[in-house]
């Protein structure tokens, strides 16, 4: 089993750009991708701004096919399959949890992602329990686009980095964004 050795990391928005930030890792300082309106106190399904909060980080997947071995870590970690998505619809009971797709009628989101953003993904513990609809979903801390170009809501690392920081987070490390 990998040590943990992080209780927390932090999230701060870069001076003059809300839509980057930077991650604190100790003495660290890592570049990062936020949503492209910033960090927001209220946060609402589609509004493109990353939560703000202390959040654990539930675990999560990376794409066996775009990896050479698993990334160490503490975290529970799976490997995504093709037909892994996530419910976005807050109309449907599903809302803010994984599901199989396609799912017809539901509006999802794919993990299973051609332009590598999934490649790893932790699911950081926003809206997740209880689940209120319309309050945002599918908040996570991927691998970033090129350029640190904004997310939907999450934080996102270049691949490196955030390979890197996956060998010293565990089930107690704590995500405080903004």
């Amino acid at each position: 089993m990998v040590r943990t050795t992080l209780a927390e990391i932090r999230v701060r928005p870069t001076v003059g750009d809300r839509r980057k930030g930077h991650l604190l890792v100790g003495s660290s300082v890592i570049p990062c991708a936020l949503g492209a309106c910033g960090i927001v106190g209220r946060k609402q399904e589609g509004d493109g701004g990353s939560p703000r909060g202390r959040f654990r980080l539930r675990g999560g997947a990376y794409r066996p096919d775009h990896l050479a071995t698993r990334p160490r870590t503490a975290l529970p970690l799976r490997r995504i399959k093709r037909d892994d998505g996530w419910c976005d619809d807050r109309r449907d009971r599903r809302y803010n949890r994984p599901i199989r797709l396609p799912a017809p009628g539901v509006s999802a989101e794919a993990m299973w992602r051609e332009d590598g953003l999934y490649d790893v993904v932790l699911d950081i513990d926003y809206n997740r329990g209880p689940i209120r609809r319309g309050k945002g979903s599918a908040i996570f801390m991927h691998v970033a686009r090129e350029g640190y170009r904004p997310t939907e809501g999450c934080v996102a690392l270049a691949k490196p980095d955030l390979i890197r920081l996956l060998r010293r987070l565990g089930p107690r490390t704590r995500l405080r964004i903004g």
